[in-house]
């Protein structure tokens, strides 16, 4: 069987480092993108299984990539899991309603970020 395909757009290299890292120890092969066109443009190349996105990126902030694949036939069955330290309520509901699958908030505790790409897979 082929392994899971995931990407992660995120812009600081710390917390790509760790999100790749998390996403490999669960079986992912991982690609990243350090901006949200590059994530468009990785998002439509590969068809990733799962999509994890910080929503504060330059180039297109992560609202806009989530409503762009979304939108996209390509693209549009993506899950995406946004993953931002934008932890009021009216950010969730923003995420949500731009596309998101999923949503974590930075920082997180490793059983947290398990069981919500579990959730959205499922």
């Amino acid at each position: 069987m082929d392994k899971l395909r995931g990407l992660v757009v995120e812009d600081n290299l710390i917390n790509l480092d760790l999100l790749c890292l998390l996403l490999e120890r669960l079986g992912y092969e991982v690609s990243q993108a350090r901006d949200g066109l590059e994530g468009l443009r990785l998002a439509r190349q590969e068809q990733p299984d799962l999509i994890l996105l910080d929503l504060a990126l330059p180039e297109m902030d992560g609202w806009t990539l989530a409503e762009e694949l979304k939108s996209d036939i390509l693209t549009q069955d993506i899950p995406i899991i946004a993953i931002t330290a934008n932890s009021m309520p009216e950010d969730r509901e923003r995420a949500f309603a731009a596309g998101c699958d999923g949503f974590i908030i930075k920082p997180f505790h490793v059983s947290t970020f398990n069981e919500e790409i579990k959730r959205v897979l499922d």
